[in-house]
């Protein structure tokens, strides 16, 4: 029989080799987001939100965003940079929309900094 000591490590480690480490850090809570961040979150609900979950990592229509930049690599596999993500904001990727001809500079800034909450 296996003991309950011995159970944990090997449930921990089964966990780990699958990929389903700790859970992320939550996302910071909509009455703590500053003027820029809150502005973000509004462009995020008009252009995203339709697309993607804010605060979790499950699947809508494209990858869920919780803990976006919290991570080494997107689920496409690139790193989880500024510029990574800006460029497939900006310019699509796979089935994802290019946003380029749809917002602005400044909404651009405005949805990184809220992305960053996440």
């Amino acid at each position: 029989m296996i003991s309950a000591r011995k159970l944990v490590p090997a449930t921990m480690i089964l966990l780990l080799v699958a990929g389903c480490g700790p859970p992320l850090p939550p996302s910071k809570p909509l009455s703590e987001l500053n003027a820029q961040e809150m502005r973000g979150y509004h462009v995020y609900q008009a252009e995203c939100a339709r697309c993607h979950y804010a605060n979790n990592v499950h699947s809508l229509h494209g990858p869920g965003l919780q803990g976006l930049f919290k991570l080494k690599y997107l689920p496409s596999g690139a790193p989880a940079n500024d510029d990574r993500v800006t460029d497939v904001i900006m310019n699509g990727h796979g089935v994802m929309p290019a946003f380029g001809n749809k917002i602005d500079q400044q909404q651009l800034n405005d949805l990184m900094a809220y992305l960053h909450t996440l």
